[in-house]
């Protein structure tokens, strides 16, 4: 599992996608979101606009990421 540390209290999903490295585009984070392909805390997300905090999973084509606070 990786931790990707915000430098904020929290980071919408399409955004941590694109910050992680996952995906080059916004507009590609949120087809990959938009087609149940991304987990947040083991249950699939299709709202693109949640929001992560600390602490929070994601999971994406098999890799598991946690994020971390400043």
């Amino acid at each position: 599992m990786e931790k990707i540390t915000i430098s904020t209290d929290f980071i919408k999903l399409d955004a941590f996608l694109k910050f992680a490295g996952l995906c080059g585009t916004g507009g590609e984070a949120k087809l990959f979101i938009e087609d149940g392909l991304v987990s947040v805390n083991g249950e699939t997300c299709t709202a693109r606009g949640k929001k992560l905090h600390a602490g929070d999973m994601v999971s994406f084509e098999g890799k598991e990421f946690t994020v971390a606070g400043k």
